[in-house]
């Protein structure tokens, strides 16, 4: 059995999702990060990253994240082909780790950046970090240093961050200072304490 006691913690691009990550894990919450395994699972198949999208997207046996997603983000089809071989084998990852941290029976979180997007995870509950769009765009430029207009395409790419809201059971707001979230963190916490 997997996903019995998993929350989904997802956002959207620089709302802060690895932050409260840390700050949940700090106050006991076990956290299966989604991108970690999706990175772990890109370089274990570099060899297929280079004879599907070409060997300059690998430089001694570990993908080029950044150059390859300028590709996967301008290009529909590339990204396609990419999720259609790489969703599966994290998905398969999640389940395997999730099923492990079900054995504790107590509440968890999977971070999975596009819980909404994909719907590929059977999880009741969801938890949002939530930033308003006009700072996380301020964010996510000052933090990748990409043109407004990229920013723009790539945010774009996910769900709404109001939708996220509304769809969300918890909502952290990260919309002020590091105080503020851990103190939103810590009215997460209690609210899922069994």
């Amino acid at each position: 059995m997997a996903f019995e006691y998993a929350i989904a913690l997802t956002g959207g691009i620089a709302t802060g999702k690895s932050t409260v990550a840390s700050l949940l894990a700090l106050h006991g919450l076990r956290v299966i990060d989604a991108d970690a395994i999706s990175h772990r699972l890109l370089d274990a198949h570099a060899d297929w990253v280079a004879e599907t999208f070409g060997s300059a997207f690998v430089e001694r046996g570990k993908v080029q994240r950044a150059q390859l997603g300028k590709v996967v983000f301008s290009d529909a089809d590339a990204k396609a082909r990419l999720e259609a071989f790489l969703h599966p084998k994290i998905r398969e990852a999640i389940e395997a780790e999730s099923a492990r941290q079900d054995r504790f029976a107590f509440p968890y979180l999977i971070d999975i950046p596009l819980y909404f997007e994909t719907n590929a995870y059977p999880i009741a509950d969801a938890v949002v970090v939530y930033t308003p769009a006009d700072i996380q765009l301020e964010r996510f430029i000052r933090r990748n240093g990409f043109s407004e207009a990229e920013a723009k395409r790539r945010i774009a790419s996910q769900l709404d961050i109001e939708e996220k809201k509304r769809r969300a059971t918890w909502v952290i707001d990260n919309s002020k200072d590091l105080k503020h979230l851990q103190a939103e963190c810590e009215r997460f916490v209690e609210a899922i304490k069994p």
